[in-house]
């Protein structure tokens, strides 16, 4: 069993940055790509970002391409998130994932999420 704890989240003005981590409780971590979902007020979960295991390919949502950098630190079993220009519409929980997919179509383990509320 793997467990995922995010931290990081909090009330920011529409233009400021947050950086989301994401601590895993397994060395295994090293093995799995790692990844962002977030879900906003009445919507469905959405994919944001992931990470390879060895973080040398990321993908990006298209609506946060240029504002969020993913990233991580396998000595710390670690993974951010890095959100600058940050948007009202990006208001949501935001969940860690890790898979062996990069994609994260086959999401095993998920965090208890954070929130993150960008004001206007």
């Amino acid at each position: 069993q793997v467990q995922l704890v995010e931290s990081g989240g909090g009330l920011v003005q529409a233009g400021g940055s947050l950086r989301l981590s994401c601590a895993a409780s397994r060395r295994t971590f090293t093995r799995y790509a790692m990844g962002w979902f977030r879900r906003a007020p009445g919507k469905e979960r959405e994919f944001v970002s992931s990470i390879t295991w060895n973080g040398g390919t990321t993908n990006y949502a298209d609506s946060v391409k240029g504002r969020f950098t993913i990233s991580r630190d396998n000595a710390k079993n670690t993974v951010y998130l890095q959100m600058n220009s940050l948007k009202p519409e990006d208001t949501a929980v935001y969940y860690c994932a890790l898979d062996q997919d990069p994609l994260m179509a086959t999401v095993k383990y998920w965090g208890q999420g954070t929130q993150v509320t960008v004001s206007s």
